[in-house]
């Protein structure tokens, strides 16, 4: 019997699957993508100054290093064009369906029913790759339609829409916005951004590569190897300090911190914005950002800090708890993702037809944030728990990419039929991530990371932990779930 594979989304994550499912021998795939292109975040994201905040020699497959990304932080331009050329040179743009957008899956009689806007098709085997930062979130202000100018998110930027003389008004202070606000400063008659957390911003230390460096590693790819692997130590370091296992977190948190203050102190002149910019959480608790140019950009005189909470959207700005308006040209939501929504979107029914939303009443979760009890051969890529706060994701989306591709191996060659996660394996490995994310950093205090009542995001340990639990698929986890198709 042929496996047909369908995988939803067609970024790092998507794509990264199906070339893992092509290793091992997998080869009717199919790749559903609600955009026109692929991509994913790097995609979506083209506001000004969009770029990212892991160094470039970690921010890629492992299986397609680049020696020529431009400098150690690439920008989003460059980073579409390697997922582009990469998913070229290795085949996977035949295997897309752009403006395929799925909107139910419901398994019935042994296979999965794909419920698309062109139609519905059938797979032995789905895996979602819809991504933790892909459905922006605008707050729920009253007003918020009621804006007279233009008003958009900044993955969904409007190009079309001119700043240069506008009085701007920002909602958000969070990695888009410390992008974003300096890549605007410059152009808008005045910019007010309304600040309801002050994050931990520390210098970014970016570089361009030169033509020397592009000479050094062309011809001795130990050189980017290096700095991979010495990227890599670093991070996850970083990681230890915020699970607390490390046994330098103490000194590494302080050096972070000593940083930070040091860069606020310099970019900073009027003490009264300085103090509005200190957070008041401990480091580490919600995400650390990197910039050069934030706290610079808040400093100037046409720029307003505001701290006062929103509490409407009127036709001429902002509605702040004090009673001011302030008056805006353009509105733009920095205002983030629905991160905790896993699928969302997508009305997703397992064995007897039982939602997943009802599975996840309590918030998401799953094993080894793939796998779901009742839900068999459906497996999910950055899923619940699997986000970090430091390292590179891709290191995490390489290691689900392998364990689904045993996973759809085995079925493919008859040893397996409809696989999914035993409940009492799924919940003690829940029981567990919830325990040690208790003990995390993260549990001081509220951010995008918890879905109200539980973190459900992130993964409470080392990227090489997660690697080592799921290099082998355990095959004792696993039990045969549903009917058996007989086509």
């Amino acid at each position: 019997m042929g496996l047909h594979v369908v995988v939803i989304g067609a970024g790092f994550g998507g794509l990264g699957v199906a070339h893992a499912l092509r290793a091992a021998g997998v080869r009717d795939i199919t790749i559903l993508e609600r955009a026109d292109d692929v991509g994913g975040v790097w995609r979506d994201n083209t506001y000004p100054g969009a770029a990212c905040d892991v160094p470039s020699p970690l921010y890629s497959w492992s299986w397609a290093t680049n020696p020529t990304w431009g400098r150690r932080y690439s920008g989003q331009a460059e980073i579409l064009d390697y997922i582009r050329r990469t998913a070229a040179d290795d085949g996977l743009l035949d295997l897309v369906r752009t403006g395929t957008e799925v909107t139910a899956l419901e398994y019935a009689d042994g296979a999965w029913r794909i419920t698309t806007n062109h139609g519905v098709l059938e797979a032995d085997v789905v895996v979602s790759a819809t991504g933790q930062l892909s459905n922006p979130v605008i707050p729920a202000i009253p007003g918020a339609d009621t804006f007279a100018g233009p008003a958009f998110h900044s993955a969904q930027w409007r190009h079309d829409v001119d700043l240069a003389g506008k009085r701007v008004a920002v909602v958000g202070t969070g990695a888009s916005a410390i992008q974003f606000v300096p890549g605007i400063a410059d152009r808008v008659r005045a910019l007010t951004v309304f600040q309801r957390s002050a994050p931990y911003v520390v210098p970014k230390p970016d570089r361009a590569y030169t033509p020397g460096h592009h000479r050094a590693f062309e011809r001795w790819p130990a050189v980017p190897a290096g700095e991979r692997r010495l990227t890599y130590w670093i991070t996850e370091r970083f990681n230890g300090a915020l699970e607390g296992t490390s046994p330098i977190a103490g000194p590494l948190m302080a050096a972070i911190r000593a940083s930070w203050k040091l860069q606020l102190r310099r970019q900073v002149r009027d003490p009264e914005l300085r103090r509005k910019l200190v957070p008041d959480y401990r480091l580490g608790c919600k995400r650390v950002l990197f910039s050069n140019d934030w706290y610079r950009a808040l400093d100037r005189d046409h720029v307003d800090v505001v701290t006062e909470p929103i509490i409407a959207i009127e036709p001429a700005g902002v509605r702040t708890g004090d009673g001011r308006l302030h008056e805006a040209d353009v509105l733009i939501w920095g205002t983030g993702f629905a991160a905790t929504e896993f699928l969302g979107g997508i009305d997703v029914r397992g064995v007897d037809g039982v939602p997943l939303e009802k599975l996840w009443a309590d918030g998401a979760r799953a094993h080894l944030g793939m796998t779901m009890p009742g839900f068999p051969n459906l497996f999910v890529v950055y899923g619940p728990n699997t986000n970090l706060g430091g390292s590179s994701i891709i290191g995490m989306l390489e290691a689900q990419a392998g364990w689904i591709a045993q996973v759809a191996r085995r079925i493919q060659d008859g040893r397996a039929h409809r696989v999914a996660v035993r409940r009492d394996v799924w919940e003690a490995y829940d029981d567990e991530m919830q325990d040690r994310l208790g003990h995390s950093i993260w549990a001081g205090c509220d951010s995008w990371y918890r879905d109200g009542r539980r973190i459900t995001t992130n993964w409470p340990g080392l990227v090489a932990e997660y690697r080592r639990r799921t290099a082998t698929v355990d095959w004792s986890e696993l039990e045969e779930v549903g009917a058996v198709s007989s086509r």
